[in-house]
């Protein structure tokens, strides 16, 4: 691609969402989408961002991201700056094809739709699965794993003691699943 392909390209994916300042700036914005595409200063490498979160929401899950960038994104990547998460996709411009960069712009909205969702569920399955260690350890059955988490949601050292019964059932729901699902796993 050239920097002049840039702005009919964006145009043909997202139509008037498109501000430019050619030649080296795009930016779109449409609904909660907001992708920027920048030109480095020699207009050889272009760089595409898109904002997933802030750092401060992000930093529980720095190594479930970290490890995505290693076996998930593809060619695009997780990095913090400036406070905000961004999915980054970063590549030569003399060698880039129009196919290239919709599939790196598809993966980055991928990120941003599904935020922190997957890293927040990879480290609850890890702290679920040192539950299940744990347990195991001290020769605990599932049933009695069980039976000491509803015993710490009843004394309120998980969830509130002012958590309703209907709303202490559905996370216990929720751990009997868990357990139940990665228990012979372990």
């Amino acid at each position: 691609m050239i920097p002049g392909e840039i702005t009919p390209f964006l145009k043909a994916m997202f139509g008037e969402a498109i501000q430019a300042a050619e030649p080296e700036s795009w930016q779109v914005e449409l609904g909660s989408l907001r992708l920027l595409v920048l030109l480095s200063e020699d207009q050889t490498w272009l760089r595409s961002l898109i904002s997933i979160d802030s750092a401060q929401a992000a930093e529980p899950y720095l190594a479930q991201l970290l490890e995505a960038n290693f076996d998930e994104t593809q060619e695009v990547r997780y990095a913090l700056h400036q406070g905000v998460l961004w999915g980054v996709y970063q590549h030569a411009l003399s060698s880039l094809t129009p196919e290239d960069f919709r599939a790196a712009i598809a993966r980055l909205v991928s990120l941003q739709e599904r935020g922190l969702a997957t890293s927040f569920d990879r480290l609850a399955e890890a702290q679920i699965r040192q539950i299940i260690q744990a347990a195991k350890q001290q020769g605990q059955s599932l049933e009695a794993t069980l039976q000491t988490l509803e015993r710490f949601y009843a004394e309120g050292m998980m969830g509130g003691l002012e958590s309703g019964s209907a709303e202490r059932e559905q996370a216990l729901g929720a751990w009997r699943y868990q357990l139940e699902r990665l228990w012979e796993e372990e």
